[in-house]
């Protein structure tokens, strides 16, 4: 389906409006998760690796691991934290 130009009469049926809605939740999921991987790459990075070379050592790799682990960890915490509370204000809303 072709979204770039509205239909005759500039408006959506309700499954293209659905089909619409979900395409752009898919892209923002996959933005999220580019962006998640590209921060949490930088600042493990920064943290784990001081002097880079063609390999990891042991303490590289076992401080990447537990870096990525507790990135992931707040990310999901934040995340789970947030949504709760937009559905919150979300019942205050109706």
């Amino acid at each position: 389906m072709d979204y770039s130009s509205p239909p005759a009469g500039g408006k959506l049926g309700v499954g293209e409006r659905d089909q619409l809605i979900d395409q752009v939740k898919s892209q923002l999921a996959i933005a999220n998760a580019q962006e998640l991987l590209q921060k949490m790459s930088d600042k493990c990075y920064k943290k784990c690796i001081p002097r880079p070379g063609s390999t990891l050592d042991n303490s590289e790799q076992k401080c990447l691991a537990m870096c990525m682990d507790r990135y992931m960890d707040a990310w999901n915490t934040v995340s789970r934290t947030y949504n709760t509370r937009l559905q919150r204000e979300r019942g205050f809303a109706s």
